[in-house]
């Protein structure tokens, strides 16, 4: 007897309705991150930016300006109703008798896969080299709740380990980590919809995302690049938080400003659906106007289809292929296409038997697209999905891990360096060279020079203590650095031993009692964390 756990399917509706309530509170809450924030709108397009200036430095500073793109499909897609396994058809008809694609509305890409026909603007894309599909897409012991499986593909944790970091917060924090005195001033990645999302938050859980709002007041900040005069403050420490907010504020703004005059500067050459279209219409336009920006993420919602899935999934997959080939084609008119990867992701995949409500419940394994000429061909990739020997759960067992399709893209399309990857992912993931990607000859591998050094800070009266350990001997610096940005206080402590360290420093008196930047520099690695010092 298959086990099915609480609040994946609708025949536990308290339980499924209480873990979407906790899913859409707890990304309501991660919007609200403090370190970054704001979104901004596009027409009626929200806009989130996510901000450090070394990594734009290092991704502007790529030639080839190799861009990525992910699909997020929020929900759970149905991927044997994605990518319909007909060298099996008579298996995969008769465990979804009510809503299989009938034979004669698949488009076959091989003899073995195909696409429903209302995916047909994906057909030229696969016959043009420009589309490949990874099946069984997922990770050991997969976890069939929406919020924790989502935090485990932006996290890339283990199933049963809670990670609150994600890879790219994490990479973000590697390249850059003295952000918090030195404010960002481009966005490097920026994702439309779907805020809250783990991936951009570091290891000090500061959500390193940037948010704004107001439709109406895009228009305004753009024409000064801020909304707040941060000198227009008291002279007292209150003064100095509301100038360290305002600031920080201001620099959205910033963001504001360059990503409006890139969206006039951009033009789209294509007419593009609603939904995933506006949302790619608007990140061709930031990319042919010039932003600069290397990495997006777009959200199209509802693929959670419990119920009456053929009803919604079908016009949902036609979105995607029709947004995708014009994204493709706008692109192309300003010679950008073969400079761009996209590529899907979802939480987990749904089971391949159909429930009673003519829906699919939440599954494990799914395939994953990418798209683009970088590719360098079509293909399938991974064994094929095996509808007879399915999980304790009625799921497809996957047999690529996510990690693996992550790490390759970090290395062979952004072309960042093998031990940076590693890092970033927690351990080394095999790499999979038949994804096609190739750094091209004339860029050079990104190498860290200069590295984050962990540390933990604690405070008494007037005193701070901060504990760290050095790779090998080095001179250490410890530095008391105002949220504005200006260091107040700093010792030199001269050189210390490898192995754990605990620094003690004695707070001047004009360090009044309020929230300050602890930075330790020892060698070509920076430390740094808020602390309340008093």
């Amino acid at each position: 007897m298959l086990k099915h756990k609480q609040g994946t399917s609708l025949q536990d509706p308290q339980a499924h309705a209480l873990s979407h309530e906790s899913w859409n509170r707890r990304t309501f809450l991660r919007m609200l991150g403090l370190s970054g924030a704001g979104s901004i709108l596009l027409g009626s397009t929200p806009v989130t930016a996510l901000a450090s200036s070394q990594l734009a430095t290092l991704l502007s500073a790529m030639e080839g300006e190799r861009i990525l793109v992910l699909i997020r499909l929020k929900g759970g897609n149905d991927g044997i109703n994605t990518i319909i396994p007909v060298f099996d058809y008579s298996t995969y008809k008769s465990l979804r008798p009510g809503i299989a694609i009938p034979n004669n509305q698949i488009i076959n890409l091989n003899p073995s896969f195909g696409i429903q026909n209302r995916m047909g603007a994906l057909e030229k894309m696969w016959k043009d080299g420009d589309m490949k599909v990874i099946h069984n897409v997922g990770y050991p012991e997969q976890n069939l709740s929406h919020f924790r499986s989502s935090d485990i593909w932006a996290t890339t944790s283990d199933a049963k380990v809670l990670e609150s970091s994600g890879w790219l917060g994490r990479w973000l924090e590697d390249v850059n980590p003295d952000y918090l005195s030195k404010p960002p001033k481009m966005p490097p990645a920026i994702q439309i919809g779907g805020a809250g999302n783990l991936a951009f938050t570091n290891t000090k859980n500061d959500n390193m995302a940037v948010v704004v709002n107001d439709p109406e007041e895009l228009a305004r900040i753009a024409q000064s690049g801020r909304l707040y005069d941060p000198l227009d403050v008291p002279d007292c420490y209150y003064g100095e938080q509301l100038t360290y907010l305002r600031t920080l504020t201001n620099t959205t703004f910033t963001y504001a400003q360059g990503i409006e005059t890139a969206y006039k500067a951009g033009k789209n050459t294509v007419e593009y659906p609603a939904n995933l279209g506006a949302q790619l219409a608007l990140v061709a336009r930031l990319i042919k106007g010039g932003l600069g920006t290397r990495l997006y993420m777009v959200t199209l919602d509802g693929f959670d289809n419990h119920a009456d899935q053929n009803n919604n999934h079908p016009a949902l997959l036609e979105n995607i292929a029709q947004s995708v080939s014009l994204f493709y084609q706008d692109l192309q008119t300003g010679g950008w296409a073969d400079k761009v990867l996209a590529m899907t992701i979802s939480e987990f995949g749904r089971r391949p038997e159909q429930n009673a409500s003519q829906g699919t419940d939440h599954g494990a394994a799914a395939p994953l697209m990418l798209f683009g000429p970088g590719l360098n061909g079509n293909g399938f990739i991974g064994k094929n999905p095996n509808l007879k020997d399915l999980d304790e759960d009625g799921n497809l067992k996957f047999s690529t891990d996510f990690r693996q399709i992550y790490a390759t893209v970090l290395e062979n399309w952004l072309c960042i360096g093998s031990a940076e990857v590693d890092a970033v992912m927690g351990r080394r993931f095999d790499r999979l060279p038949t994804l096609g990607l190739q750094c091209s000859p004339a860029t050079s591998t990104y190498n860290l020079q200069t590295r984050r050094l962990a540390m933990k800070v604690s405070t008494g009266q007037r005193e701070v203590r901060v504990q760290y350990d050095l790779p090998e001997s080095m001179a250490v610096q410890i530095r008391i650095v105002g949220i504005t940005g200006q260091v107040l206080q700093e010792q030199n402590l001269g050189q210390r031993m490898s192995g754990e360290q605990q620094s003690n420093l004695r707070l001047k008196e004009n360090i009044l009692p309020g929230i300050y930047i602890v930075q330790i520099l020892a060698g070509n690695r920076i430390g740094s964390e808020k602390a309340f010092l008093h």
